[in-house]
């Protein structure tokens, strides 16, 4: 094995060390950087340098994987996907600690209506990265906005957090009437409808609002189904996707009006099969 190679075991150690520190962070504790780089220097006998790198590494990775990631270690992209795998293998092991990840981001959800809604990636000047496709290749490698769709803690989360939101825009607006007539659709009659709020502009037009919500950056790609789209593309003066990103330490937002295949790929990933 060529020595610059990590192994399976030196890569476990790494991202082990990687989710105690982001946990740490994530609540608020104190947590020192430079002892666990000495930890992980006598574990696994790697330099400092080449443990900070791969720390970095670790942040692409965990960017792939629709995670949040320590401020501390920017994301360094050139990442092999042992090491992704290092890491999904660390969440299989600890399913609390990404089924809890949307309690730090809502606890007081009443005091914390704001959200921060800004431009979508795709109406920006800038391009998009060119480290772009090394975490698009990790999010399709472990379905990622699969499992961000199958977490009903977090969508339930997110969802919350715009129906407040939205009711709170409304009263800013002096539409205290439009706040009270706001419905969280999906809780109250169940999914189907192609959109998760029902809102209004405060001039009183329809907003039905369909969120996707991820503990990940901007650009994690999320899923949306036959009948969003059809909704969609019937009520497309009305209907917006609410894409809630790094929900875990401080949402924000932004919004995507139709047709959706202007900001995004549409990619089909099923097939119904039927007997003849």
């Amino acid at each position: 094995m060529n020595p610059s190679d990590w192994s399976d075991a030196e890569n476990d150690a790494v991202v082990t060390a990687y989710f105690a520190v982001l946990s740490d962070e994530l609540s608020g504790r104190p947590y020192n950087k430079a002892a666990q780089n000495r930890a992980l220097q006598e574990q696994i006998g790697r330099s400092r340098g080449s443990i900070e790198f791969k720390l970095c590494n670790v942040s692409a990775a965990c960017l792939g994987l629709g995670l949040p990631i320590i401020k501390g270690y920017l994301p360094r992209f050139n990442v092999q996907m042992s090491l992704a795998e290092a890491a999904a293998r660390w969440l299989a092991r600890h399913p609390e600690w990404e089924a809890a990840l949307h309690g730090n981001a809502v606890p007081q959800l009443a005091e914390s209506a704001n959200l921060l809604v800004g431009v979508a990636p795709t109406l920006r000047n800038a391009p998009p990265s060119e480290d772009l496709k090394h975490t698009q290749r990790i999010a399709q490698r472990f379905d990622v906005a699969g499992r961000d769709e199958r977490n009903r803690a977090l969508g339930h989360a997110g969802e919350e957090r715009v129906f407040r939101h939205e009711i709170h825009a409304l009263r800013q607006s002096g539409r205290e009437d439009l706040a009270r007539r706001v419905r969280w659709v999906s809780q109250e009659d169940g999914d189907g409808a192609g959109y998760d709020i029902a809102s209004f502009t405060p001039q009183g037009r329809e907003r039905l609002i369909e969120v996707k919500t991820t503990n990940g950056w901007e650009r994690t790609p999320f899923h949306i189904s036959r009948n969003e789209l059809e909704v969609a593309n019937e009520r497309r003066d009305d209907w917006h996707l609410f894409r809630l990103y790094d929900f875990a330490r401080a949402p924000k937002a932004f919004e995507l009006r139709p047709p959706l295949d202007a900001h995004v790929s549409l990619t089909a990933t099923s097939f119904r099969a039927s007997f003849q």
